[in-house]
């Protein structure tokens, strides 16, 4: 694949787990697909892959489980 930003082949596709939002509209969405490239260092999403979060994002209410994260206080 192609690079976006610097034009090298050799980015890979990764699956990853983005946080949206903050408190009670916080959402996590799992297996989200970003490029990431070994040449430039860069990583990020492609169009579609941006609309399908936002649409996600909309929908947050058909959550498909809800889990609970332990909080650490950088000191």
């Amino acid at each position: 694949m192609i690079c976006d930003s610097c034009g090298n082949k050799g980015a890979k596709v990764k699956h990853v787990s983005r946080t949206y939002g903050k408190g009670k509209n916080m959402v996590v969405i799992d297996n989200v697909p970003i490029v990431v490239c070994p040449s430039c260092g860069q990583s990020y999403m492609t169009a579609d892959t941006l609309h399908e979060v936002a649409r996600l994002k909309l929908h947050k209410n058909n959550v498909k489980c809800k889990r609970v994260a332990p909080v650490i206080s950088y000191v």
